[in-house]
């Protein structure tokens, strides 16, 4: 073949005209741990930091790179292909742990990705000379390090190791088919033929323990997995349950099987490879089994539910049983009808369905001595026990469906279920009860998706060869059982003119070279099984594809939901395989059709033709379809030479296929581009829309700075904006990094608070990074002595990670929030300044962007582009459809029936929150909604409302001692333990907290009481220097020794074990809200709580002067025993009382004073509002708000993951959850 120069000149390095910089990669977890670290590493200077670091990351070859090499000379090759070897003679005199070590340069991956694929073309014989091979080898280099395409993530890995390093190592098990002679070959190396392809389709027999069956096939995947590759299966051949079996008895079904390769993959994934196990199981919408697949998630999901809950029911009121039996020595406190305590705890463990045996178990397990129980509480984190527990969390799960079958939903019609051995109905079931579950199933889980097995057959190349049962894991490679497909795609943006346009000469150009690229690949790969390797060698099956249509769409100033970017990425996408089946053409003329083509030509040219007719944007004249295409929309195609390219393309490869054939039966998938969109500085991935307007952009030393989309400004500019009108609109979007001249809160207002110029400079540095303005006002951005001198803010204040110093300081929040959109921006273009009403479809992302943006893009304009797509790619599209929370179950059936009806080949729908796992953006609202209802609800009806909230807060900081105020308040309590008179008296901080008690027993002698006072001071310092209390109530509660007994004087607490025991008892019923570990409910000693005959109505009444009585009594928080007062003054604005961290896991009674009525209501308030919001829900709110999903990304911890077709991907680290 002959190749000519686009991007790069003869006689000079590709790399002469880009500019290298060396920088140092680091990737770190949310606490600033350090993941990964590179030194020194030299890459494009033009490649942002994420992209230097997914590079270094993932990339890099770590070990065994020869620090010296030698070439080995081969006849047949040029000089400068010759691959090299470690030089052991010239690294003789280094030290050993200098002569091998890792890839430190971009250019080292560039060369030793593009020089493999040129040593492989030329010995395939795919250069007409060798300057045609250097052209091509200088062309590729130059496409890697200018971001315009990029191969699958296994090229990165594997690719070159043996020919630029001499790397080896024994087989694997690998075969490949030797193209010199066309023989199948077992490979004898690990490294010499390289594993390039990410997809995979397996299938599998209706066998158990032979070779292609069941078990043989966890195998296969587990090979697959092991290096990071991606798997899919069509089950249906598996008979379903209660089929016979051939030797006798009936089969435990096809469920019961696919639990064990969930159980497989699942342990390789925790396993530690390159990333999680991508699997996807198909099912048949025939098969018996069917409806239990479809609600195989919806009942893990389910159990998931029940694991959480029912593990902390079981916890609480199990301990709850355990403490009652521990009070007190006779052995009738093990007997219920002798213990009302433990009668009581009884009963409310069965009102709670815990298990009786279990009830049974503790109070045997107390008689034996036991103090306490440990009962293991689960969460809905993703990677938490209770979802290893359960089963199907380790593939995507899809139902391939008929037209037939659709046609029957749509007629109210019966659908029969078929067996799988003898073809027999096993079951007439209604279609439409079937599609209202796979309806609800997505709505509830996400899963099922859906593949659309008629149109997936009528566009296939090959079907004589066989039917395409199934896919990859992503869903974009769709083709026979045991092939693969190795991916690259192409940076569309790379390809954008300063006007917007795309250069079409230069898109054909490197299209044209890509596809040479992945043929090469397919000729020296190797496979992880023989029947993959002979297939692939048969069919020789491409995936190219594109990436950062969303990107192009935006910049180029068209919505993505509007008929001119449908047009332009359908014409794009006719022009990329149109151009790469003529390039697919080309090689077949040069090198012969693919060795399956002649038994295939008349279906082939018949789908070729078919395209074509797409392209000229054709209605009629599709032959053997069912379904007719989106054909490409010419009249709204805004660039006239891209819709006539995309004709060109089309005309051209169907021509030079009648003459000479096809090299690969299929040319074009679109993939998701997960870590190679990072790799190539994407701003969208595939055929996705954008996230987010505004991006947080890593810096080299770590850190983020906010940028608005770089996409944003081109497409202001061309819809005629001026140069102060962009920088306006950006400016409201990311703010403007300071307070100056800022609404609500500047900085006159800051001096007239008392704000010095130092701490106004400190605080303006601080500003320009900060997502809210409210995180810079804080004791480290300006200082300890100026927040307590000049501010006035105590200790405690300041520690407090939820402490709103604005609101303190008297800053209205309409006020607030009008100074942090100044300041941090609004992160959307809704109500910016000058911008157009018409033009904010331009900017529509997949999620509302910032906190207050509303606007994003609907589910039927996500199908719709893809239908504009479909008709010009030969696999499939690999997409995810975004709905929002409030979407019904009848959106999704609606969807899945929009893109039927469209000629989409399979689709898969994620409604906002339909994972347990996955946080809601309006769920983390509701917190606060919820405590802006209680303070503005009538009196009547505030008092019984229950607002609880229970938070863990872990705060770490060096131990000082925090001393309490000189006058302080507190609480004396007299009582008398197993007639021992004992004083207990505390001392509290100004926000209530603990922080002293005495305890007297003047009577019992001089030893006994100096013990006594100096254990009481160790304890008071332990509590000053940060000792939570907790920890001393655990320690100390239940302990055994005299004087014990029968408390008397104790409103709460009747009897303990030791003078300890009631000592702790009390402070933590006091402080703490432990009223577990009471004998007497606080609200049993109210006049309301118990029943009073005739007088049941009498003595609720209190005067004005009872009210006010009853407050005065909360000077003390221990004396109230943490009651929480909501306090209603006549005619004035309800104030809220705060609520200490000691107090937020309260669980007990409180008093509501009403001064309207002049009633005293004994009313329980459980866990009154809280001060702050745990500070993992803060993480997740603040990444919703960015754009992210809300989840940590299972790698590096970061809130950073973002939706990347049917996988999730980070975009600080570039994991992904699926084989892109």
């Amino acid at each position: 073949m002959r190749f000519t120069r686009h991007f790069t000149k003869d006689n000079s390095s590709p790399y002469d005209e880009i500019e290298f910089r060396q920088t140092t990669s680091e990737i770190r977890n949310p606490d600033g741990s350090l993941v990964f670290q590179a030194e020194d590493i030299e890459v494009p200077s033009n490649w942002s930091q994420v992209a230097c670091d997914v590079l270094a990351q993932k990339y890099f070859r770590k070990a065994g790179v020869p620090a010296k090499l030698q070439k080995v000379k081969e006849d047949d090759v040029p000089e400068w292909l010759w691959r090299g070897v470690p030089d052991d003679e010239a690294m003789a005199d280094s030290a050993k742990d200098e002569q091998f070590v890792s890839e430190s340069s971009a250019k080292q991956v560039f060369d030793r990705l593009a020089g493999t694929w040129t040593y492989w073309g030329w010995k395939g014989g795919y250069f007409d000379s060798e300057a045609d091979a250097q052209i091509y080898f200088d062309e590729m280099r130059y496409m890697l390090a200018h971001q315009m395409a990029a191969p699958n993530s296994p090229q990165w890995f594997n690719t070159g190791l043996h020919w630029a390093y001499g790397i080896d190592g024994p087989s694997q098990g690998h075969h490949y088919v030797d193209f010199t002679t066309g023989e199948l070959t077992r490979s004898d190396s690990a490294y010499e033929h390289p594993q390039p392809h990410a997809c995979f389709i397996q299938s599998v027999d209706d066998d158990l323990v032979t070779e292609n069956g069941i078990m043989d096939l966890w195998v296969r995947e587990a090979r697959l997995f092991k290096y990071g590759s991606g798997t899919g299966t069509n089950f249906s051949k598996v008979r379903a349950d209660g089929e016979p079996l051939s030797g006798g008895g009936k089969s435990s079904g096809l469920m019961s099987f696919l639990k064990i390769g969930d159980r497989a993959a699942g342990a390789i994934k925790s396993g530690g490879t390159t990333r999680r196990a991508a699997k996807m199981v198909v099912v048949d919408i025939d098969h018996p089994d069917v409806e239990k697949f479809i609600d195989w998630k919806v009942a893990e999901e389910q159990k998931v539910a029940a694991l959480v809950s029912g593990s902390k029911m079981c916890e609480k009121h199990l301990n709850r049983i355990m403490s009652v039996c521990c009070e007190g020595d006779s052995d009738d406190r093990f007997v219920p009808k002798k213990n009302p305590e433990l009668r009581k705890a009884i009963i409310a463990a069965r009102e709670a369905a815990v298990p009786e045996n279990y009830i049974q178990r503790v109070i045997e397990f107390a008689r034996q001595g036991h103090t306490e129980i440990e009962f293991k509480t689960y969460d809905t984190d993703w990677d938490s026990d209770a979802y290893l527990t359960v089963s199907g969390q380790n593939s995507n799960n899809s139902v391939r469906i008929t037209n037939d079958f659709v046609k029957a939903v749509e007629a109210d019609g019966p659908w029969a279920l078929t067996m799988r051995t003898n073809g027999a109905i096993a079951e007439e079931t209604s279609a439409r009860e079937l599609w209202d579950k796979i309806g609800y199933a997505a709505w509830a889980c996400a899963d099922p998706g859906l593949q659309f097995d008629t149109t997936i057959n009528e566009w296939h190349t090959c079907g004589v060869s066989g039917r395409i049962n199934a896919s990859n894991p992503c869903s974009e490679y769709m083709f026979l059982d045991d092939t693969a497909c190795n991916l690259a795609s192409l940076n569309l943006m790379a390809f954008q003119r300063a006007d917007g346009t795309v250069d079409v000469d230069a898109f054909e150009h490197a299209v044209r070279l890509w596809t040479v690229v992945l043929e090469i690949s397919v000729l020296m790969a190797q496979f992880p099984s023989k029947e993959i390797a002979q297939l692939s060698y048969e069919f020789r099956t491409l995936g190219l594809g594109f990436a950062n249509i969303g990107g192009l769409l935006m910049a180029s100033g068209h919505s993505y939901d509007s008929d001119e970017g449908r047009a332009i990425c359908g014409a794009i996408t006719a022009i990329m395989t149109g151009v790469a089946y003529s390039t697919s053409a080309e090689m077949a003329e040069e090198l012969g059709a693919f060795p399956r083509y002649d038994e295939n030509r008349d279906e082939m040219l018949r789908v070729i033709a078919n395209h074509r007719l797409a392209a000229h944007g054709e209605q009629v004249g599709y032959e053997g379809l069912s379904i007719l295409p989106v054909p490409l929309d010419h009249a709204n195609c805004p660039q006239d030479d891209l819709a006539k390219a995309a004709v060109k393309a089309w005309d051209n490869a169907y021509e030079l296929g009648q003459k000479h054939g096809y090299r690969n039966a299929q040319t074009s998938v679109i993939a998701p581009t997960g870590t190679i969109g990072l790799v190539m500085d994407c701003d969208t991935t595939g055929i996705e829309p954008d996230f987010a307007l505004v991006k947080f952009k890593k810096l080299a030393g770590g850190g983020y700075f906010k940028i608005i989309n770089r996409t944003v400004p081109l497409a202001l500019s061309g819809l005629g904006y001026g140069e102060e009108q962009v920088e306006d609109i950006v400016g409201y979007a990311v703010g403007y990094g300071t307070l100056k001249d800022a609404p609500g809160v500047n900085h006159k207002d800051l001096q007239a608070k008392g704000f010095t110029g130092d701490a106004i400079e400190a605080l303006e540095g601080a500003l320009a990074s900060s997502f809210d303005i409210k995180f810079a006002f804080n004791k480290w951005t300006l200082g300890e002595d100026f927040c307590r001198e000049t501010l006035g803010l105590s200790d405690a204040q300041l520690d407090d990670l939820g402490f709103d110093m604005l609101a303190h300081l008297g800053f209205e929040k309409s006020d607030i929030e009008a100074a942090n959109a100044y300041c941090c921006g609004a992160m959307t273009l809704e109500g910016a300044p000058h911008l157009k009403e018409e033009h904010l479809p331009v900017f529509d992302c997949a999620n509302p962007c910032g906190r207050i943006g509303k606007r994003f893009l609907s589910a039927e304009s996500h199908i719709r582009m893809m239908a504009a797509a479909q008709p010009f790619i030969t696999g499939a599209i690999s997409k995810t459809i975004n709905m929002p929370s409030n979407a019904t179950v009848e959106d999704c059936k609606d969807a899945y029936l929009l893109s039927w009806r469209l000629g989409l080949k399979a689709n898969a729908l994620y409604r906002d929150g339909s994972k347990l796992s996955q946080p809601l953006q309006s769920a983390l609202l509701d917190d606060d909604d919820m405590v802006e209802d209680i303070v503005d609800a009538p009196r009547a009806a505030a008092a019984p409302v229950i607002a609880e909230k229970i938070v863990e807060r872990v705060i770490e900081k060096v131990a000082e001692r925090q001393r309490l105020p000189t006058r302080r308040k507190g609480y004396t309590q007299k009582a008398i333990v197993g007639g021992h008179k004992v004083y207990l008296r505390t001392g509290e901080y100004e926000d209530g907290r603990l922080g002293e008690i005495f305890i007297d027993m003047h009577k019992e002698g001089a030893a006994f009481r100096s013990l006594m006072n100096n254990f009481a001071i160790a304890i008071s310092i332990g509590l000053q220097y940060g000792v939570p209390l907790e920890e001393f109530v655990e320690a100390f509660t239940f302990t055994r020794f005299e004087p014990s007994g029968i408390v008397e004087g104790n409103d709460t607490i009747k009897m303990a074990t030791s003078v300890l025991d009631y000592i702790f008892r009390e402070v933590a019923i006091s402080y703490l809200g432990r009223d577990d570990l009471a004998h007497a409910e606080p609200g049993d000693m109210l006049p309301d709580t118990l029943g009073r005959g005739v007088h049941e109505d009498d003595g609720g009444e209190a005067s004005t002067a009872d009210a006010i009585a009853a407050i005065q009594k909360v000077a003390s928080t221990g004396f109230m025993r943490s009651s929480k007062l909501l306090v209603f003054s006549g005619g004035a604005e309800q104030t809220e009382t705060k609520v200490t961290a000691n107090s937020a896991a309260t669980d007990s009674q409180g008093q509501v004073v009403a001064d309207g009525a002049a009633t005293v209501s004994a009313v329980a308030v459980q866990a009154a509002v809280v001060e702050e919001v745990e500070t993992r829900l803060d993480q997740i709110r603040e990444a919703k708000a960015k754009g992210y999903e809300g989840d940590a990304c299972g790698e590096c911890g970061n809130f950073t993951l973002v939706r990347n077709g049917t996988c999730m991907k980070c975009v600080t680290c570039g994991a992904t959850s699926g084989c892109s």
